[in-house]
């Protein structure tokens, strides 16, 4: 019986979520209301509250869903790959072709995003378990790849990596080419460049650039 009653909340999540999402593309975050989508799932507004206690929390859902998603289409390439530049293509590639169902969301939910001290922003402490999961996908790319680099940038990179997705997430958000072909090309010319760059870090010419440029990443983050 308790078996069954999860089922159903996790249906009823579900179904609150999607409600969620689809109203707001159609009428923009700040046009809908808690009220609204308890009326057009089909629940009481006291339900909706019980599992989202605001409309941020359903955007925390809608990370983790997306990250889950992404997580699953990157599983396999991973567990076979080797080569560094392969798996980073791989991981970036994936992550636009598993959101794309969410593009016109995106466009236009990112000014809410883009506001540093909103917690809907990628780097706020509400949105830290997505951020956490999304680094580790960049610590597996890194720790799985057998290409050479220098020590102490493999610790750094995945992070490193994290914040050059946010990059191209912004670029994918502005990009209206069919079927996003741009942002493809993007991480085409992008990823072989720091592909190169990491595999040049542990040359011995490099060591102290390389080192300087990891000392200046653990200022700007304390």
């Amino acid at each position: 019986m308790s078996e069954a009653r999860n089922r159903g909340a996790e249906s009823t999540r579900e179904v609150i979520v999607e409600t969620a999402l689809r109203l707001f593309r159609e009428r923009g975050f700040d046009a809908t209301t808690m009220r609204a989508i308890a009326a057009e799932a089909g629940v009481s507004v006291g339900n909706a509250y019980y599992y989202f206690d605001s409309k941020e929390a359903l955007i925390q859902a809608y990370y983790d869903r997306a990250q889950a998603e992404h997580e699953e289409a990157c599983r396999e390439f991973l567990a076979t790959e080797q080569s560094f530049a392969a798996r980073l293509d791989g991981v970036l590639r994936e992550w636009v072709r598993v959101s794309e169902p969410y593009h016109e969301f995106a466009v236009k939910f990112f000014k809410h995003a883009a506001e540093p001290t909103n917690p809907l922003s990628p780097f706020s402490k509400q949105s830290s378990p997505a951020r956490e999961a999304s680094i580790a996908i960049y610590r597996e790319v890194v720790e799985g790849s057998r290409d050479r680099m220098n020590a102490e940038l493999r610790e750094e990179l995945p992070e490193l990596l994290w914040l050059l997705s946010m990059g191209m997430v912004l670029f994918w958000v502005h990009d209206t080419s069919p079927g996003c072909a741009r942002t493809y090309r993007l991480i085409e010319v992008t990823v072989p460049l720091v592909d190169r760059l990491v595999g040049l870090s542990h040359l011995p010419g490099l060591r102290g650039i390389t080192k300087d440029f990891i000392a200046a990443v653990h200022e700007l983050r304390a």
